[in-house]
């Protein structure tokens, strides 16, 4: 470690208010730092090489910021460190029961982040049936067995907004059934990210601890193996919110592993009246959306009641002066139509049996399905209770492979929901 040199930094800036520290010199600190992370498995196997510098250090022109910039910086890196230990990891080191080991290592000083773990099999399978179907063929197999992850920050002081995240957590995709033939299934460990980034926010806001906001996160960390449990297209499933799912891909496992978890949110929302709640769903999720927006851009979808409040403007917004830009896409009625039940044996197709780089509005697809298998669409514009939902697609940004996760959109979802609270 000590053979490893200092790195300095000058930020010729005179940051006046937050937006401007947003705009350069935090930038600049979490480029540097994302730069200087080592992969867990080096540092749990080579200590020589566990740490590429011993100290960044800035020189801010302005000092009254600098303990604000150096707060913020450090719970968002340490946030990021997170997402890319789950989400860049290999599918053993981070199997569904070891990342439930390593959050709760992750959290065990944290006072304010309370975590619950679902890991019985058949509990699994009785109150998340969708998320049980991907789970059928790993769960004979302990140590890939699927675990759901709830996550919850409660902030001092009145509570103004309480956000909602389900993080897609597929520790490894082979396709299942539709199996990732030709050579497509390397990478696919990083199926995981979506999830990872659920983790991660949760280590930034233990660590910055803003006031008057609620979060309540979930992860689905399930493994899609393939084998003579397997589920299989033709099958037909009622999901948490009564639906019958007919399935179209196995390949199209996330949007399975995350339906019952926005219906657990929604059923959450209503039952205890959460008043300004908002939704997100971020995952790995489609090949389509990287053909849309390049390998570089989040793709972020608003239901009715979310657009209404400009939630994915604003996140477009903040998203580019956070440098995580993302691209605005757009849920519409033909996307419902697609996902409809062709016969009458059930309500909705899962996916139709094409990859979603070969399908017209294939990243917009899985949202419709989503909102309409999980109950959402109950709770449009036109409903008592409207409740804002916000899809994000990160399959362009998570990052490159091989390579080091991004830890994508952390920083745009710190931006939106925990700058704000501050004070």
């Amino acid at each position: 470690m000590s053979a490893c040199p200092p790195v300095y930094v000058w930020c010729n800036c005179v940051p006046t208010a937050l937006s401007t520290c947003l705009d350069c010199t935090l930038c600049f600190k979490l480029v540097f730092c994302s730069d200087h992370f080592q992969p867990i498995e080096v540092r749990e196997t080579n200590e020589k090489k566990a740490v590429k510098a011993t100290r960044i250090s800035f020189l801010v022109p302005d000092a009254t910021r600098v303990g604000t910039l150096e707060r913020l910086a450090t719970a968002l890196e340490a946030g990021r460190i997170v997402a890319r230990d789950i989400g860049g990891s290999d599918p053993e080191r981070m199997a569904a029961p070891r990342v439930v080991e390593y959050v709760k290592e992750t959290f065990s000083g944290s006072k304010n982040v309370k975590i619950e773990v679902i890991d019985d099999q058949s509990k699994l399978e009785k109150e998340y049936p969708l998320l049980g179907a991907v789970n059928r063929a790993a769960s004979v197999i302990p140590r890939h067995h699927a675990r759901v992850i709830f996550l919850e920050y409660v902030g001092e002081g009145e509570i103004t907004e309480t956000v909602f995240l389900v993080g897609k957590g597929i520790t490894y995709d082979t396709g299942g059934a539709d199996v990732k033939a030709g050579g497509h299934m390397a990478g696919m460990h990083r199926d995981k990210c979506g999830a990872a980034a659920v983790a991660g926010f949760f280590k930034t806001l233990s660590l910055v601890q803003p006031k008057g906001i609620r979060v309540v996160g979930s992860m689905s960390m399930v493994r899609n193996s393939i084998g003579e449990n397997c589920y299989v297209a033709d099958e037909i499933i009622t999901s948490r919110a009564g639906v019958r799912v007919r399935v179209g891909n196995t390949d199209a496992e996330g949007r399975m592993v995350m339906t019952d978890l926005i219906a657990y949110m929604k059923e959450k929302i209503v039952k205890e009246n959460v008043k300004n709640p908002q939704i997100y769903t971020i995952a790995t999720l489609t090949g389509h959306v990287c053909l849309a927006f390049g390998d570089a851009y989040s793709g972020v979808l608003d239901n009715g009641p979310a657009r209404k409040n400009g939630n994915s403007r604003l996140l477009f917004d903040l998203a580019a002066r956070i440098a995580e830009p993302v691209e605005l896409s757009t849920i519409r009625r033909e996307d419902f139509k697609l996902c409809s039940g062709p016969s009458e044996y059930e309500d909705l197709l899962q996916c139709n049996n094409a990859p979603s780089s070969q399908t017209a509005r294939g990243h917009q697809l899985p949202a419709a399905f989503m909102i309409a298998a999980s109950g959402l669409d109950k709770h449009g514009l036109d409903s008592a209770l409207p409740i804002p939902y916000t899809h994000i697609d990160i399959a362009g940004s998570a990052g490159p492979f091989p390579g080091v996760p991004r830890a994508t959109p952390i920083l745009m979802l710190a931006a939106r929901h925990i700058f704000p609270h501050l004070g």
